[in-house]
């Protein structure tokens, strides 16, 4: 275990921090950063989204093995039990996430190892389409197939909780439909503010809220804003957006920040996630701006500044019970409706 001191977790004025999607670099530096935020859980991308299972369960055993030397700072959860013990010992909660299935779309008998392994969270697609359905960046969409929707049925069966990020429109739509639980959107804004194909219509916000699921408001910046760099606000008019459309109870806090040691340089950001980037129609179309140095919105450059989000919502008079379930209880409500206590 590490020398490095363990501080204290933030004082916030909401008694849950809740993370609906992380992707930082994990390291011990990086979660002091998350313990000074005070982020009490967050699901973990835990696999890239393009490798195989046998790759997917090498950097499953990377993370494990820094879990166990750093379990002073953090402890994996599977349970709302977990999530709620992990807090109570001041640790932080770390939920085993997927952002695409296409390392279980050969066999889906596969889904059960990685409930039994502890995951809890996945996404049918990434961006692209694979044997399951479409991401947002395949034009036309044909929706969700056959195999997806025994796809849904398992996810149903194991209570694992069903991510449509990044999912296409109409294979999102055919998700809702068919499933019976309730199902989250971990990182997406709202279409009607910032027109990019990885925000979500109006419509399918509404679905998801029908399902009793929530969408977490994320802080990728192509998602915010495109003309000029974004700052908290924008983030606080997605917020504000959702809860006037489908309430209170479906309305989260996501940071999707590539924070610590996930690119080492400035043109492996570029050709990543930057403006000559990997997907073209969500980063090719932000202003010159949108340089490595400023690719994270002014005033969330780092999860430690998850505190200035809280009294940001207060600030604009959103009543303190509803920011408490936007920054925690509104996961946690979900995460015990579908994986049970």
């Amino acid at each position: 275990m590490s020398a490095v001191a363990n501080p204290a977790p933030a004082k916030t004025a909401v008694p849950l921090i809740i993370d609906g999607l992380n992707c930082a670099y994990v390291a011990r530096d990086q979660y002091l950063r998350t313990r000074q935020g005070g982020i009490n859980a967050l699901n973990l991308t835990i696999v890239h989204p393009w490798d195989s299972f046998e790759k997917s369960l090498s950097s499953m055993a990377k993370t494990v093995r820094f879990v166990k030397e750093n379990s002073d700072l953090c402890t994996f959860i599977t349970s709302v039990k977990e999530l709620d013990a992990a807090q109570a010992a001041g640790k932080t909660g770390i939920i085993m996430g997927a952002q695409n299935s296409m390392f279980v779309e050969n066999d889906l008998d596969l889904l059960d190892i990685c409930q039994r392994l502890g995951m809890r969270i996945m996404q049918p697609t990434y961006m692209e389409q694979n044997k399951l359905g479409c991401g947002v960046v395949v034009q036309p969409d044909s929706g969700l197939t056959a195999l997806g929707r025994d796809w849904v049925a398992r996810m149903n069966q194991l209570r694992m909780l069903i991510d449509l990020s990044h999912v296409g429109y109409k294979t999102a739509a055919d998700v809702i439909a068919a499933t019976r639980s309730p199902l989250i959107v971990s990182h997406g804004n709202a279409l009607a503010l910032c027109d990019s194909p990885r925000n979500i219509p109006d419509s399918q916000i509404k679905g998801v809220a029908d399902k009793g699921g929530m969408v977490g408001c994320t802080f990728f910046a192509p998602m915010l804003r495109h003309d000029q760099r974004p700052g908290i606000g924008e983030w606080m008019n997605h917020v504000q957006h959702l809860l006037n459309l489908v309430g209170e109870d479906h309305v989260g806090f996501s940071s999707d920040l590539s924070e610590g040691g996930v690119y080492t340089s400035a043109e492996q950001w570029d050709k990543s996630f930057g403006p000559n980037g990997l997907y073209p129609t969500v980063t090719g179309k932000m202003g010159s701006w949108y340089t490595y140095e400023q690719r994270r919105p002014i005033g969330f450059e780092s999860l430690v500044s998850t505190p200035t989000l809280v009294q940001g919502l207060l600030d604009r008079n959103i009543p303190s019970r509803i920011v408490e379930k936007v920054m925690g209880g509104n996961w946690r409500r979900v995460y015990r409706d579908v994986w049970g206590d």
